[in-house]
Order: structure tokens, then C-alpha cells, then sequence
């Protein structure tokens, strides 16, 4: 009773307060919001009306408690139109889940003659609203209508631009905004990195951070993080320990999103004891700090330490969230775990509360295949609860192929109809080639390699990275281009004749290509890892590591030819493929050939 006597004396008082004294509270609720908007109504006066509305107005639009519908409401209801409104409105609605209202508005400013010009507080929220709708093309439009009004050097609009054409996968424009900026501000700067970091171009993203640094511009943690990715993606570990330095000596490493960039990063890069050493200097773990160090430790074949701390993450009452599940089922996958894997795949719904996802199923399939459980994965994503993509079908196909079960392989391709699941990706027509290949159905490869030649689709060229003194080099396959590559080919030569005293044999089956096995050894010969490799043995001290970055996973020759090196050369090497990470040491790898 007391409790309904205080919210209707509450009511009374706010309905009684003066309409001066009303526009100046702080708004909590739509229902006070409802009472100052009737109050206002009651004032003659329109332009004291707009005025008192815009703290409403404000609430309505951007606060959590807020309602859009009646903010669009008020929007409509004004007699005299505002650009502070409609531009407050655009930026509610590029915040919602469906920014296309947004857009939907900014037209009816342009259709309506009664309505606000655009200004540059318009359109860096249009431009937010692309960026999350992936629309570039509606982006391009608006870019020409921001020329057009002279806006285009706004610093503002700049970084909005820069933002949505990254966002789009259009860093080169993105990158052709940010050249023309007279002024650049830290956002500038850091849009621009991780537009490229996200378009896979990771040593321009480097060389850009470098450039921000010799022009004096400070980063800010948004910076590091962007860094930090780029370093991981390129194995630039370098110029990781240098980003982990100017956090140290700037002071700007304390939010936990750093502190776990760099665990990422020096994982990525091959430096599993550095990821530790930043994980255990930690003093407060988050659960993203965690599910790092898990998943380095699990993609580095140290799979028990993985699980170890999975329990130990447990143990100081934290819960796991999706990527977590995704680290520990990776874990048990890289082992080859299989009642374990599948032990933690069934608790993570009544244990934890995580919902499976498509990667969780993938790493079970994944786990199943490997092991040559190949009915059981057929059968497991053939019951799955949620539709099964095409890379569960391309790793069941991949593995057939690799068990030698060619007719389970062709079955899945023609049941399945990859080829129209996943049209535009040269995976699967990649994957059916070498299907072919491998059962020496040349024609059928040769079909494959047309269709892929119609659509305007190529293989990724296999490529590999090599850090040597803080610069990063890039080698293709068969590459003649590098500045040193007389002296690469001719440690080749050195390194295959010792290779050979080891009684190494090319594994030419490798190569499904229809030529004659010496032109299939020179293939394998010239693989990108094998001239990173021999760069590094150039380049560095006897007993020092050599750590490779591929783009691509490493084919059985490759890895058996660099274990023979590390027995051979007494000097270990880190290969990171697409896959995982290998640890050659003294003729022995991490992942005991399973991979």
C-alpha cells in the first residue's frame, strides 16, 4: 500500500512540476517521457515546443529505455523541421538490428522539399548503417552525394568512409579516402589498419602502424589490437614484441582487449611460452583471456595442457562461452580424442548452457573423419538439428579421399551437388579436382578446371612467410622473384643432396597433376615452404628457430622433408599451415603425422 501511495505521489508531482523545470530532469522512463510530452503540448508557444521536445526526444530515440516508434512519432508530429532530429533518428535506427530504416529515412529527406539538407553529422551513420548491412554499392552512392555537397574533407565523414568501404572488403578505396586526408586523427589511423588486417593484407596494415608512428600520431588501444592482428596473421612476431613495447613504455595495455590480443598474437606467431607468460601475468583472467591461451595451446598440439586449463578456467567459477567449447573440442580433435571430444560436445548444452554451432559440429566431424570413423561422420551430420554447410561436407569428402574411400568421396560430391551449395567458392571445385585426380580421373580434373575458368575463379597460390630481423618475406611457389633467390636455390640444391643421403624420396602422389614424375619432383621441389625454409637456413644461426607462416596445409612431402631438415640442420622449425601448428624437432613433429 505504501509502496502504490509513493508511485502515484511521484506521478503527481511530476505532473504538477513546471514545464522549464521538467525539460531539465533527467528522463528514466518512457512513462515520465510520456508525462513531459503531454506538459510540453500545452505550451502556445511551437518554437518552445521544439525546444522542450529535444531531451524527450533524445531519450525516446537513443536510450535503452527508449521506444523508436514514438520517437519517429514526435519526428513526425514537428511543424517546423530540424536537422537535429532527423540526424538523431538516422543514428538511432543505424544502432538497431535492422540499420536499413536508416537509409529508409535519409531518402525521405531527400524526396521531401520541407525537410533538412544533410549536414556532416548525417552521414558518418549513413555510412555506419552500410557498413553493417555489407552495402557497398549504397555506400559508393552515398560517397558521390558527400562529394557533391564538399563534405568529402570533413574529417569526420572521412573516417566514416574509410570505415564502411573496409567493412565492405574495399580497403583499396578505403585506403584511396585515407591518402587524400589532409587531417588524420588516431580513428583515421586505426580504421584504415584493421581495414586491412580484415582484407587479409596484414604487412600493409604493419607498415601503415609504422608509418603512424613516425608521424607522431599516439595509438590508442583500438590501435594495438588492430596491430596485434596484423602481426598474428603475418607471424611478424618482431614486430609484435616492438607493438608489446610501445604498450609498456604508452601505458596503454591494461584493458583486457590488449592483454588477450597478445596472447593471440604471440600464439599465432609460433611463441606459445610468450602467449604463457602474458596469460600468467595476468592478474584478473576475463573468459576471452582464457579461451586464448586455450586455443594456442591446443592449435600448438599441446592438447593436455589444454584441457588442463579448460578445468582449471572451471575451477575459479567461470563458464565457458562458445569460442571456449570451440578451443577445448579443438583440442580434442588435434589429439584425436575421441570419447573425450565427444564427452565435452554433449555437456556443453546441460553443463554450460552453450548451444552448439556449426563449428562445434565442424570439429566433431572433423574429429570423426580423421580418425577414419568415416560411417559415424557421415551419419552425424546427416542428424544434425541445424543445416549442415559446405565445409562439413568438404572435410567428410577430404577425408574419404585421404582414407582411400574414393567411391564414398564421388558418392558425397554428386549426392551433395557442392558445386551449386557453394557456386562462387573455388574450394569445391578445388576439392573434386583433386578427388578426381586421386582415383587418375584426369578428364573429369580437367572439367573441374574449365568450370572453375568460366566462373572467374583461381586456387589460392601457396604461399609462405618467414621473419628475418624484424622484416617480414613473402615466398609463392616456384618464386624467382625474391632479391636473394640465386642464394635460395642453391641451398636448395645443398639441402636436397643432403636430404637425399637421409634416403629421402619425394612423395610425387602429392602432386595431382597428369605429368611425368620428374617434372612432379620438380614441382614438390619448389614448394613456397621449402624456399622460406631455405631462406631461413641462410638467414639465421645453427640451434636458432625458423618459424613459417602457409597459407595452405602442408602436404605430406613438405612435412616430412622438414623433419628430416630439423635432424638434418640441428635446428627446429615452426610451420604454422592452415591447419595447425608443427613442432619439428631432431626428425620429429608436434602433431605425430596427424593432421
Amino acid at each position: 500500500m505504501t509502496q502504490i501511495f509513493v508511485q502515484i505521489s511521484k506521478s503527481i508531482l511530476f505532473a504538477s512540476l513546471p514545464l522549464l523545470c521538467l525539460s531539465s530532469m533527467e528522463i528514466t522512463s518512457l512513462s515520465q517521457a510520456m508525462q513531459l510530452h503531454a506538459q510540453i503540448l500545452k505550451s502556445p508557444d511551437p518554437k518552445k515546443q521544439t525546444r522542450n521536445l529535444t531531451p524527450l526526444f533524445t531519450f525516446a530515440a537513443l536510450s535503452p529505455a527508449g521506444d523508436l516508434t514514438y520517437a519517429h512519432l514526435i519526428l513526425n508530429s514537428l511543424s517546423t523541421q530540424n536537422s537535429f532530429f532527423h540526424n538523431t533518428m538516422i543514428r538511432a535506427y543505424s544502432q538497431t538490428p535492422d540499420p536499413t530504416q536508416a537509409l529508409h529515412l535519409f531518402l525521405s529527406m531527400l524526396c521531401q522539399p520541407t525537410s533538412p539538407r544533410p549536414d556532416k553529422f548525417t552521414y558518418p551513420f549513413l555510412l555506419k548503417s552500410c557498413a553493417r548491412l555489407k552495402q557497398p554499392r549504397v555506400g559508393k552512392q552515398l560517397h558521390g552525394l558527400i562529394y557533391k555537397s564538399g563534405l568529402e574533407s570533413d574529417r569526420y565523414v572521412s573516417n566514416g568512409l574509410i570505415h564502411m568501404y573496409s567493412s565492405c572488403g574495399k580497403s583499396g578505396r578505403a585506403y584511396k579516402v585515407f591518402g587524400k586526408m589532409r587531417e588524420r586523427d588516431v580513428v583515421s589511423w586505426t580504421s584504415m589498419i584493421d581495414g586491412f588486417v580484415d582484407d587479409d593484407r596484414a604487412l600493409e596494415a604493419i607498415r601503415l602502424f609504422e608509418e603512424m608512428v613516425e608521424d607522431g600520431v599516439e595509438p590508442n588501444e583500438a590501435t594495438v589490437v588492430s596491430v596485434l592482428r596484423a602481426c598474428a596473421d603475418a607471424g611478424a612476431v618482431g614486430m609484435g614484441r616492438r607493438v608489446q613495447g610501445v604498450i609498456k613504455e604508452r601505458k596503454i595495455g591494461l584493458e583486457a582487449n590488449v592483454r588477450t590480443a597478445l596472447i593471440d598474437m604471440y600464439a599465432k606467431c609460433g611463441s606459445i611460452g610468450s602467449a604463457r607468460k602474458v596469460f600468467d601475468g595476468i592478474v584478473n583472467k576475463d573468459v576471452f583471456a582464457w579461451t586464448a591461451m586455450i586455443s594456442g595451446l591446443a592449435n600448438h598440439g599441446l592438447c593436455e595442457e589444454a584441457v588442463t586449463l579448460f578445468d582449471q578456467m572451471e575451477s575459479f567459477g567461470l563458464r565457458p562461452d562458445e569460442r571456449t567449447m570451440t578451443a577445448v573440442l579443438s583440442a580434442c580433435r588435434n589429439a584425436g580424442w575421441f570419447s573425450e571430444g565427444f564427452a565435452y560436445f554433449n555437456s556443453m548444452w546441460c553443463k554450460y548452457g552453450v548451444k552448439p554451432t556449426i563449428q562445434h559440429y565442424g570439429c566433431m566431424v572433423d574429429l570423426l573423419a580423421r580418425t577414419g570413423h568415416l560411417d559415424e561422420a557421415e551419419e552425424f551430420i546427416r542428424k544434425m538439428p541445424i543445416e549442415p554447410d559446405v565445409v562439413l561436407w568438404r572435410t567428410l569428402i577430404w577425408a574419404s579421399k585421404v582414407h582411400g574411400d574414393i567411391d564414398r568421396s564421388e558418392r558425397l560430391m554428386k549426392d551433395r551437388g557442392l558445386l551449386k551449395m557453394d557456386s562462387d567458392d573455388c574450394g569445391s571445385y578445388v576439392l573434386l579436382g583433386n578427388v578426381y585426380a586421386s582415383a587418375g580421373k584426369w578428364h573429369d580434373k580437367a572439367k573441374m578446371r574449365e568450370l572453375m575458368n568460366q566462373k572467374g575463379l583461381s586456387k589460392p597460390p601457396g604461399c609462405s612467410r618467414i621473419e628475418v630481423d624484424g622484416l617480414v618475406h613473402e615466398f609463392a611457389a616456384g618464386d624467382s622473384g625474391h632479391i636473394e633467390a640465386e642464394k635460395i636455390y642453391a641451398k636448395l640444391d645443398e639441402v636436397e643432396e643432403r636430404l637425399k643421403a637421409e634416403g629421402y624420396h619425394p612423395k610425387l602422389s602429392e602432386v595431382l597433376l597428369e605429368i611425368d614424375n620428374k617434372e612432379k619432383a620438380f614441382q614438390l621441389r619448389h614448394h613456397s615452404e621449402k624456399l622460406a625454409v631455405a631462406f631461413g637456413l641462410i638467414k639465421t644461426s645453427p640451434g636458432t628457430e625458423i618459424r613459417i607462416v602457409k597459407n595452405l596445409r602442408s602436404c605430406e612431402d613438405c612435412h616430412s622433408v622438414m623433419k628430416l631438415i630439423s635432424k638434418i640442420y640441428q635446428q627446429d622449425i615452426i610451420v604454422r599451415d592452415r591447419i595447425r601448428f608443427h613442432h619439428f624437432i631432431n626428425g620429429d613433429c608436434s602433431c605425430k603425422d596427424y593432421w
